[in-house]
C-alpha cells in the first residue's frame, strides 16, 4: 500500500511539473557555527535527501545560495524562486540568536509554514505543530525543549507525565558489627566522587560516624547516571540506588516547589519503609530541604532555601522571583517544624530556622588541603560546580564584571575556573549561551578529581557570590590551604572571618576588582590574611571534631546498644578476663585501676551469649574498659585500654577514648606496643602523633614501647 501511494505521488508531481524528490532547506539565520553545526546535524538525519543552504551573505557548505538583504517577504520570495520546480520537504532554522538573521527565519514561515524544523540555541530541535502551538510558542520564546513541553498535571489535554522509574540498586558494604546501631541518610544524589561541596560533606561525615553506627544509604542517580560507591562502601552496611523521577511539570505549576516534586518516588518510600521494618527505631536523616517531604527524625539544612530565595527576589523583583520565594518559605516552614532535630550549617543560619538547630557546619580535610607556602605569580582561583546556580551566578559576575577591571590593571593576572562535571550543560541552563567562556589569561576546568593542586598553584582565591546561604566548602579549602581570600559577605558567611584580619571583603564589582589588584601585589599581605584564616579553619573546621558532633546527634536519637559508664567494684571478673584475652594490652591488678578515671563499656547481653567473662542471664555485658589518669595540670595519661576480642573492629575503643578526653581535657599521652599497628592506627584517627620510645618497656614478650601525645 506503502509502495503505491508513493508511485502515485511521483505521478501526481510529476503531472505537475514539480521533481518528486524533496529538498531540504537549511536557513543560516544566526552565527555561523551554530548554524554550520545545525547543517551538519541535518544532513546526517536526512542522508537521502537534496540539501540546500540558504543565507544572507555567503553561506558555507555544499549548493550555497545567497539571497542577500530584504523583508521577510522578499526572502521568501528570492528562496522560492531560486527552488522553483522543486518539492521543499523541510525547512530548518536557528532561532533565538538576536537581530542577526531575523528575517530570515521570519520567511522560513512563508516558504514552508508546515514544515518549519526550528532549533534553538542550545541546538534542541522542534517540528513546529499547529495542534501543539503552545509548546511552539514557548520554544520560539527561548524555553527549553524539556521545560516549553512540560504541562500541568492538571493539563486537560494529552500530555507526557511525571513517572517514576521502578528501577532499585542495592549494593552491600561491610558487615554488620553487633555494638552499631542503624541509621538511615537518604541524599539527593550519591556522594562519591566528590564533585562538589555535598557531596564532599556528606562523604566525610558519614565516614567519621561509621566507626560507630551502621549506616544505610539511600541515594537518587539521576537519568543515565551510574552507581559508584567507590570507597563508601568500606563504611556503610548498605547502598540502595533509585532512579530519579522524571519530571514533565513547569516549574511555576505547583503550590510546592519544583525541586521538591523532582524527587517524589513511590520507590524511595518503599525501599524506606523496609528499613524501619529492619530496623525499628532506627533515626532516618535527610540531607537538603529538597528531600523534606520524605518521613525522618533529622533534616539537614545545607542552606536555608527560603533565604537563598528572598535574596534572589530582593534583587530580580518579578513576580515569578516573589513566587518561588514565597513557595520555598511555605514548604520549608513547615518541614523544619515537622521534624525532631534540624541540622544547620552556622549560627546565622540556626537563627534563621526560627527553632532549636544542631550546629554542624562544613568542615575540611586538613590533611589533604594542608598549609603550604604560595609560590611567585599572580594565580587567581574560582571554585564553584555550576550545578548549583549560584556558583553559576558567581562566576559570571566574577567574568563579565570583576576579571576585566582586574586584567586591565594587571594584565599578567591568570585565572583558573573548576566548574564541576558537566559545566556546560549547567552554564547554558543558567544563561542561555551555547559556550562555556573562554579567552586570554582564564583555563577552565570541569570535573577535577582532586583540587589541592590548584590550591597550591594559586596565590589568590575569589569567591564572589550574589547569592548563598549554609558556609562554603571551597572557603575552608581556601583557608586551610593557606591562600588569601577575596570574597563578597556572603561567600565567607557563617564561617568566622573578619575583614581585614583574615579575609578581604568587597560588595560590588569595583571593590572586588581593587582588592584583588592589591593583594595580587602585596605578599606580606597575603600571607597575613591566610595565616589568620589557617588558624581558624584548623581550630573549628576539622572533619574530625565535626564527626563527633555528628555521632553526639546520632546516639541521641538512635536506640542505645553500647552504655559508657564509671568503674565499678562488681567489674573485676570481666576486667581481668577482657585484659587476659588482650595480649597486646598493658596487664594491671583490677585494683591499680582508679574508679574515677576508669570507664567500661557495656552492653545487653543478645542470645544468652557471653562476653568479658560475665554469666548468660546477666542483665549486661562489659566488653571493653579504659583506665586513665591526670599526671598534671592539662595532662593526661592512657593507663590502658582494652575490649573483648569478639567486639574489636566495632567503635568501642573510640567510644571510651571519646568519653575519657571529654571528661578531662588537655594534653593526652599513651604508649603502645611498637608492634600493635591496629591500636597504633586508631590513635592516629584520634590525633595521636610519635613523641618518643621507652626500650624494653613491655615485658612478654619483650618489646619497645611508642609514646604518642594528643593535643
Amino acid at each position: 500500500m506503502t509502495g503505491m501511494l508513493r508511485r502515485w505521488k511521483r505521478r501526481v508531481f510529476e503531472a505537475l511539473g514539480i521533481d518528486p524528490e524533496p529538498v531540504v532547506v537549511t536557513l543560516w539565520s544566526g552565527p555561523a557555527e551554530m548554524c554550520g553545526r545545525m547543517q551538519a546535524e541535518v544532513e546526517s538525519l536526512l542522508p537521502e535527501y537534496r540539501h540546500v543552504v540558504v543565507s544572507e551573505g555567503g553561506a558555507a557548505g555544499r549548493c550555497g545560495l545567497r539571497v542577500g538583504q530584504g523583508t521577510p517577504v522578499e526572502l521568501a520570495l528570492r528562496v522560492k524562486q531560486a527552488l522553483r520546480g522543486k518539492r521543499i520537504g523541510m525547512v530548518a532554522a536557528l532561532f533565538g540568536a538576536g537581530a542577526e538573521g531575523e528575517a530570515l527565519r521570519q520567511a522560513a514561515f512563508l516558504v514552508a509554514p508546515s514544515k518549519v524544523l526550528a532549533y534553538n540555541t542550545r541546538l534542541e530541535r522542534l517540528h513546529l505543530r499547529v495542534w501543539d502551538a503552545l509548546t511552539a510558542y514557548l520554544f520560539l520564546a527561548g524555553v527549553p525543549l524539556g521545560r516549553a513541553q512540560a504541562r500541568p498535571w492538571w493539563w486537560p489535554l494529552p500530555h507526557r507525565r511525571t513517572f517514576a522509574p521502578d528501577e532499585v540498586k542495592v549494593v552491600e558494604g561491610r558487615a554488620a558489627p553487633a555494638a552499631r546501631r542503624a541509621v538511615a541518610v537518604l541524599t539527593p544524589f550519591q556522594p562519591w566522587p566528590l564533585s562538589h561541596g555535598g557531596a564532599v560533606r556528606m562523604y566525610h561525615l558519614l565516614r567519621e560516624a561509621a566507626v560507630e553506627f551502621d549506616i544505610h544509604l539511600f541515594c537518587f542517580l539521576e537519568p543515565g547516571e551510574e552507581a559508584t560507591p567507590g570507597p563508601l562502601g568500606h563504611f556503610c552496611r548498605r547502598i540502595t540506588y533509585v532512579a530519579k523521577p522524571r519530571y514533565h511539570e513547569p516549574r511555576w505549576s505547583t503550590i510546592a516547589p519544583a525541586e521538591t516534586r523532582e524527587y517524589r518516588s513511590p520507590v524511595m518510600e518503599r525501599e524506606l519503609e523496609r528499613f524501619r521494618g529492619e530496623h525499628p527505631g532506627a533515626p532516618v536523616q535527610v540531607e537538603f530541604t529538597q528531600l523534606a517531604g520524605y518521613r525522618g527524625e533529622i533534616l539537614v539544612e545545607h542552606d536555608i532555601t527560603f533565604d537563598l530565595y528572598r535574596q534572589i527576589h530582593e534583587r530580580a523583583r518579578t513576580r515569578a522571583s516573589w513566587w518561588d520565594w514565597w513557595r520555598w518559605r511555605r514548604f520549608e516552614g513547615k518541614a523544619l517544624r515537622r521534624f525532631e532535630r534540624v541540622v544547620a550549617m552556622s549560627a546565622k543560619d540556626a537563627r534563621m530556622a526560627g527553632r532549636a538547630c544542631d550546629v554542624i557546619p562544613n568542615g575540611v580535610d586538613l590533611e589533604r588541603f594542608a598549609f603550604t607556602p604560595e609560590g611567585e605569580g599572580r594565580e587567581v582561583l574560582f571554585v564553584g560546580s555550576f550545578r548549583h546556580f549560584p556558583n553559576a551566578a558567581a562566576f559570571r559576575f566574577l567574568w563579565s564584571e570583576i576579571w576585566p577591571r582586574v586584567r586591565a590593571v594587571c594584565p599578567e593576572a591568570r585565572l583558573t575556573v573548576v566548574a564541576g562535571p558537566e559545566a556546560g550543560a549547567h552554564w547554558r541552563a543558567f544563561t542561555g549561551e551555547e559556550r562555556l567562556p573562554e579567552g586570554e589569561g582564564i583555563v577552565l576546568h570541569e570535573f577535577v578529581a582532586d583540587v589541592a593542586p590548584l590550591y597550591r598553584a594559586a596565590n589568590l582565591v575569589v569567591i564572589p557570590t550574589l547569592y548563598s546561604a549554609g558556609t562554603n566548602l571551597k572557603a575552608l579549602e581556601a583557608m586551610a590551604s593557606g591562600r588569601a581570600i577575596v570574597a563578597t559577605p556572603s561567600g565567607v558567611g557563617g564561617l568566622g572571618l573578619v575583614d581585614g584580619e583574615s579575609v578581604a571583603i568587597a560588595s560590588e564589582a569595583e571593590g572586588l576588582a581593587r582588592l584583588c589588584v592589591e593583594l595580587l601585589g602585596d605578599g606580606a599581605r597575603r600571607a597575613r590574611l591566610a595565616e589568620a584564616a589557617a588558624g581558624v579553619a584548623r581550630r573549628e573546621f576539622g572533619w574530625e571534631q565535626l564527626g563527633k558532633k555528628q555521632r553526639k546527634l546520632w546516639r541521641s536519637l538512635a536506640p542505645e546498644r553500647l552504655r559508657i559508664r564509671k568503674l565499678s567494684p562488681q567489674d573485676g571478673l570481666a576486667v581481668n578476663t577482657i585484659q587476659a584475652a588482650s595480649t597486646q594490652a598493658a596487664h594491671w591488678d583490677f585494683a591499680g585501676y582508679p574508679a574515677e578515671t576508669t570507664w567500661v563499656a557495656e552492653t545487653e547481653p543478645a542470645g544468652g551469649e557471653v562476653a568479658g567473662g560475665e554469666a548468660a542471664g546477666a542483665k549486661s555485658l562489659v566488653v571493653g574498659f579504659v583506665a586513665a589518669r591526670c599526671v598534671a595540670a592539662g595532662e593526661n595519661e592512657v593507663l590502658n585500654l582494652a575490649v573483648a576480642p569478639e567486639w574489636r573492629r566495632q567503635g568501642v575503643a573510640r567510644r571510651l577514648l571519646d568519653v575519657a578526653f571529654g571528661a578531662m581535657p588537655g594534653e593526652w599521652f599513651l604508649e603502645v606496643r611498637e608492634s600493635n599497628e591496629e591500636a597504633r592506627r586508631l590513635y592516629e584517627s584520634l590525633g595521636f602523633q610519635p613523641a618518643g620510645r621507652r626500650v624494653g618497656y613491655y615485658r612478654g614478650p619483650e618489646e619497645d614501647a611508642l609514646i604518642l601525645k594528643r593535643c
